[in-house]
């Protein structure tokens, strides 16, 4: 079974900046979703322009439907190229209306023991409340999408561990990770 750590949650739950922390405390590369999914997505025929067209036209909803089989790909390859580091996952990455997408995602997530969700409040408006001031300078249709990944149920399906972020400084919530995880 895999000891690596898996970070999921919306935008502004802290993956990142977990990420780099608890590389630095174990050792291990940084593996971000968020450096690696165009390449990902590319390989299996991503189209930027319609992408963008897409955005154009229905606005944010629309690309991130057409994200969907590339984020269940990119999951699938960057869990089966890199081993023995701490991964971050982008926002969508851990979130499907598509059953047989979710369902691909939950096999290749199913021999990590270390999936860790991060929220900044066990409830749910306290943790809306403070996603939406911390992305407050990205566009409306973000904060809405990133609502969407707070309230839906897959990251909860997904993660094996939850680890709560608000009113505790980057360190103290990596050593909630570490604790969590058995890795300290």
């Amino acid at each position: 079974m895999p000891s690596d750590i898996v970070l999921i949650g919306p935008i502004g739950s802290g993956k990142s900046t977990q990420g780099q922390l608890l590389a630095q405390r174990l050792a291990l590369p940084q593996c971000s979703m968020d450096d690696l999914r165009w390449a990902y997505y590319e390989e299996i025929g991503y189209d930027k322009a319609l992408a963008q067209q897409k955005r154009d036209a229905d606005g944010m909803r629309a690309v991130l439907q057409y994200w969907k089989p590339f984020e269940a790909y990119a999951v699938e390859r960057l869990l089966a190229e890199h081993r023995d580091c701490v991964i971050d996952f982008g926002a969508g990455h851990s979130v499907y209306e598509d059953e047989a997408l979710f369902k691909r995602v939950q096999q290749a997530l199913a021999p990590y023991s270390n999936v860790v969700l991060l929220l900044p409040s066990p409830d749910i408006e306290e943790s809306r409340q403070i996603l939406h001031q911390r992305n407050r300078d990205r566009p409306s249709d973000i904060t809405l999408v990133n609502e969407h990944f707070l309230q839906h149920p897959a990251n909860a399906q997904l993660a094996k561990h939850t680890v709560y972020t608000h009113q505790n400084p980057p360190e103290a919530t990596c050593a909630d990770i570490l604790r969590v995880t058995g890795l300290t």
